[in-house]
């Protein structure tokens, strides 16, 4: 696929909901994903695969191992922040300017998880992802900082500009 092809598929193909996600559809490997609000907007770009090279991600495909792209996936749908800058930007800037007093009350309390569910239930009642596979880390991490830097016609992301 060509540089502008991943672009337009990074902007404007299919899109997947993480509240139904099925493992199948993302592969192991080194890719890129943008991250899209209910309105269409632009909300975070993200890469995994980082230091795979071709080598790797052939072996990983040919072995059935389940790294990458769909592991990377499948820890943003968690919700969980520990760990996933992704999630603890999602806390910070779209569900804590939401919370009730009363939540936020238990949350400063340290009722266990409580937050952590919020970011989850967040994601999959609001966030969409579209993604590529490309041949190794470097080209993911290449592509991810172009879209970071404004790439796309909707702009830099909410959550990760360059």
């Amino acid at each position: 696929m060509s540089a502008y092809g991943q672009l337009a598929t990074l902007e404007r193909g299919r899109l997947y909901s993480f509240s139904a996600w099925a493992s199948s559809i993302v592969p192991s490997g080194a890719g890129v994903y943008t991250i899209w609000d209910n309105d269409g907007r632009l909300i975070y770009v993200g890469m995994s695969g980082r230091g795979l090279t071709r080598n790797d991600v052939t072996a990983m495909q040919k072995s059935g191992e389940r790294r990458g792209l769909v592991q990377r996936r499948a820890t943003h749908a968690s919700g969980r922040r520990n760990g996933d800058q992704f999630n603890v930007y999602v806390a910070d800037r779209l569900v804590l300017p939401q919370l009730s007093q009363n939540e936020i009350e238990r949350i400063a309390e340290g009722e266990n998880g409580l937050l952590d569910g919020l970011i989850k239930d967040y994601i999959a009642e609001h966030l969409f992802y579209r993604f590529i596979v490309v041949e190794d880390g470097q080209a993911a991490s290449q592509i991810e900082a172009e879209i970071r830097a404004g790439a796309l016609s909707v702009g830099k992301p909410l959550l990760n500009p360059g």
